[in-house]
């Protein structure tokens, strides 16, 4: 049933009627439901009638099944107990059997153990005796055999150490060996006497010997190898110790001294197995002796050796150890490795005469005497043998190479200033490098130094050439800086009273750009020269090499050789500045076309600007074309300053010249061919020469809107500059203070005078003395013929730390102007603690 209770099953069956009563309709199937329950009834008792009877049968059979089960265990467990019962009666029976064989197996194994013992007990005493006879009859052949016949008969003997027969047999044995050792050296003492030639077997006894020593302990091989070396070496000993070969320049007879021993003993070394290295081990204990001597004759000289005299020893040295190498390594680790550039260096070759070598003498010396090697006596690599030839006589040369370097310096420098007495300061006709040919001999001088020193050394005295080199490159700077034309600073001359100005011919400037170009180039091969030197140099001192110093001294001379450049420029510009200052534009009655001295200012670029632009680098031309501009821009801005008085008539035309300079400035670009600089240059020319513009604009401004006019147009001007802003619109004394007044209400914060970009001009490379004023940067002020206005600024500014504040933001602006990849180094500078760079910022 589905339903939860009988009463909902019911009401399910028969329904009830509308009243809540059953209806006769309902009640009708009451009789056949009541059969159909009465026959499940029947049914269900019958089937658990049924199940009861199965379960009645079933715990019979299984309590028959259990009992039959419980008797078969116990009669498995008789069965099982009588087993073992036979099994213990038939090990009884077996043992009983066997009891008497175990027995005689015994006997059989000790007595078969007895008599090979016996038998190798006789085999030893008898072998023991042979030996003795042989040892007396120095049959070394037959005693070196014998000797590994008793040695592996010890060998079964070893357990019965305290057994006294054996222990005779065994000390015995022990005195025989030394009986065969005497006789071996002995025998070996008379090799070198003469007696083998007299005796034409003793050479063949000898190498039979070989075989009793290896016969013997390795110590014994070791000890008669080693007496033998030393007996060779004392010959040596006694020549080279003499007051006669104990010099250096007889360095060169010792080694062939032991190449003329090796060849003139070949019979001597056949005698040895080739196992035993005897001549390998003799060249070592050489080497050793050797390297003891040529210390103490090093040591004990009086005075510094002659240059070539060590260098020919040092050099015979490195020969001799390579052959060494050869012969006993089968490789070789020496030879030249490339230095520099071919390409460079050929071009150096075809251009120029090559620059003797240093020190012929000893180089002709070191050419020299190239026989007597040992190439009559190579052979293959020696198995087993991993000493290293290389160093171990030469490194005590080491450390009285210093005269060498002494030398080189000397020499490079005499060369150094061989070629800048020759320099031309122009380049070839045809050259498409722009730069000096001095640069390029000098790194070849450079590059045979290190080629020269790199053969014989690559230790101390290759770091010590590298800081030679340093020198060398420094003074090379020093050089091209020192040919830079001198003079003053432009406009910074005028306004500090010196009256010196910087005049530069064509040629001039076509030797500055070369002196540029040059610069870059020695800064870019120093340092490929520092790679190629930490390659070649020793591991623990390729860390130290650094050419940055030299980098910066030839950073130096671009700077200043480009500022120069600028400041040379500056002197042309000072005419036609002159000119502007003296027209008059007060007295103008109409605008007309740009005036003369813009033609002039014309004039000077177009016959300066297509030269350094084809001369230049993109890069140096940017920086060139921006410090221009920033020198020029302010200063054609305080030329207006200097005018007297400038009508409106005059301020029109003073405004279109200053459009017509401003697009003469953003034509630059083009006139040099570097048009790829357009977009920054014309933005910083812009800004500047928007300056001249705002004030022009100020002067031809109403006089009753004239304080608001420059307030907007120069919100960064000064009291003093609206003053004088005044005075060229030619208003009198009593306008002036009315206006004055009513600027000063209005603009009380304003009093201090501004400051115009300025050039900063870095000091001289490797200079010795540096005096405050070359370091400090000088700043462009209105010229000394206004005078109120001078002495405004000069008030103003109390201190050098003020003017290098102030030059710093000027310089940090004129960075933005696109030059930032070769200004970082200079912005850099001011963060590092030393370097060239940093003296233009230490007050």
């Amino acid at each position: 049933m589905d339903k939860p209770s009988a009463l909902e099953y019911i009401n399910q069956m028969f329904p009830t009627g509308k009243f809540g009563f059953r209806t006769k309709a309902s009640l009708s199937g009451v009789e056949p439901l009541m059969q159909q329950i009465q026959s499940e009834i029947r049914r269900v008792d019958a089937s658990i009638l049924a199940a009861v009877r199965q379960q009645s049968n079933s715990g019979t059979k299984a309590k028959e099944d259990l009992a039959a089960a419980t008797h078969a265990v116990q009669e498995l467990m008789y069965k099982i107990r009588e087993i073992k019962t036979k099994a213990e009666q038939s090990e009884t029976m077996v043992q009983e059997i066997c009891r008497d064989i175990k027995k005689l197996d015994f006997a059989k194994r000790h007595i078969t153990t007895t008599i090979t013992a016996l038998h190798r007990l006789t085999m030893l005493v008898s072998a023991v005796e042979q030996l003795q006879v042989m040892a007396s009859k120095r049959q070394y052949k037959e005693a070196a055999a014998q000797l590994e016949a008793v040695n592996q008969l010890c060998s079964h003997f070893e357990a019965y150490r305290d057994v006294p027969k054996i222990a005779e047999l065994r000390e015995k044995f022990k005195n025989i060996k030394k009986i065969l050792k005497s006789h071996v050296f002995s025998d070996f003492s008379s090799l070198g006497t003469g007696k083998e030639s007299e005796e034409s077997n003793l050479l063949q006894q000898l190498s039979d010997s070989c075989l009793v020593v290896d016969a013997l302990e390795p110590s014994v091989r070791e000890e008669l190898v080693k007496t033998f070396c030393n007996k060779e070496l004392t010959s040596y000993r006694q020549i080279f110790e003499g007051a006669e070969l104990a010099k250096l320049d007889k360095t060169e007879r010792r080694y062939a001294w032991i190449k003329r021993r090796l060849r003139t003993n070949e019979d001597i070394w056949k005698i040895f197995p080739p196992a035993w290295h005897v001549d390998y081990l003799l060249c070592i204990q050489f080497c050793k002796l050797t390297r003891v001597q040529l210390v103490d004759i090093l040591n004990n000289l009086k005075e510094k050796p002659d240059v070539g005299t060590l260098l020919l020893a040092l050099q015979r040295t490195l020969e001799f150890e390579e052959e060494l190498a050869v012969k006993f390594g089968g490789n070789t680790t020496s030879g030249d490795r490339y230095i520099g550039s071919d390409e460079e260096l050929d071009d150096a070759k075809n251009k120029n005469q090559i620059v003797s070598d240093i020190k012929k003498k000893y180089e002709k010396k070191l050419a020299m005497h190239h026989g007597g090697g040992m190439e009559s006596y190579k052979e293959s690599s020696v198995p087993g043998a991993g000493f290293n030839f290389h160093g171990i006589i030469s490194s005590c040369f080491e450390p009285h190479l210093a005269i060498y370097v002494e030398l080189e310096e000397k020499t490079l420098m005499e060369h150094l200033e061989k070629l800048v007495q020759e320099e031309t300061w122009e380049t070839e006709e045809g050259s498409q490098t722009n730069i000096l040919s001095s640069s390029m001999q000098v790194f070849l001088i450079i590059r045979r130094s290190l080629k020269r020193c790199s053969a014989l050394t690559k230790n101390q005295t290759l770091f010590s050439l590298l800081e030679v080199f340093q020198k060398i490159l420094k003074a090379y700077a020093t050089k091209l800086y020192a040919r830079l034309p001198k003079g003053g600073i432009g406009i910074v001359a005028a306004a500090t009273g010196m009256d010196v100005q910087i005049k530069m011919s064509d040629r001039d400037e076509r030797m500055i750009c070369y002196i540029v170009n040059t610069a870059e180039y020695c800064h870019k091969t120093s340092g490929e020269l520092a790679e190629n030197v930490s390659k070649i140099i020793e591991s623990q001192f390729a860390d130290k090499v650094d050419m940055s110093e030299v980098q910066d001294e030839f950073s130096a001379v671009i700077t200043k050789a480009l500022l120069t450049l600028v400041h040379g420029l500056e002197t042309k510009f000072d005419a036609e500045m002159v000119a502007m200052a003296r027209v008059p534009w007060a007295s103008l009655e109409s605008v007309g076309d740009q005036s003369e001295y813009v033609n002039g200012i014309n004039s000077i670029l177009a016959s300066s600007i297509p030269t350094l632009g084809s001369l230049l680098s993109l890069i140096y031309f940017q920086f060139f074309l921006d410090k221009l501009a920033a020198s020029l821009g302010p200063r054609f801005y305080l030329n207006i300053y200097r005018c007297k008085h400038i009508s409106e008539t005059g301020a029109q035309q003073m405004l279109l010249d200053t459009q017509a300079v401003k697009t003469i400035l953003l034509d630059i670009p083009n006139l040099g061919k570097q048009s790829t600089i357009v977009t920054a240059y014309s933005k910083f020319v812009n800004r500047e020469m928007s300056k001249a513009e705002a004030l022009l604009k100020v002067i031809l401004s109403p006089v009753d809107s004239v304080a608001n006019t420059y307030r907007a147009l120069l919100p960064d001007g000064t009291l003093l500059e609206f003053q004088r802003i005044l005075e060229l619109k030619g208003l009198k004394k009593g306008d002036q203070q009315n206006i004055l007044d009513e600027f000063n209400k209005h603009s009380p914060a304003i009093n201090h005078p501004s400051i115009p970009p300025s050039v900063l001009v870095p000091p001289p490379p490797s200079s010795t003395s540096q005096s405050e004023a070359a370091v400090l940067p000088h700043i462009a002020l209105a010229s000394a013929t206004i005078s109120s206005l001078s002495t405004a600024v000069a008030g103003a500014i109390t201190s050098r730390e003020d003017v290098l504040t102030r030059a710093a933001a000027l310089g940090r602006g004129a960075a933005t102007t696109g030059f930032k990849r070769f200004l970082a180094l200079t912005e850099a500078a001011k963060d590092r603690k030393d370097g060239p760079f940093r003296k233009l910022f230490n007050p």
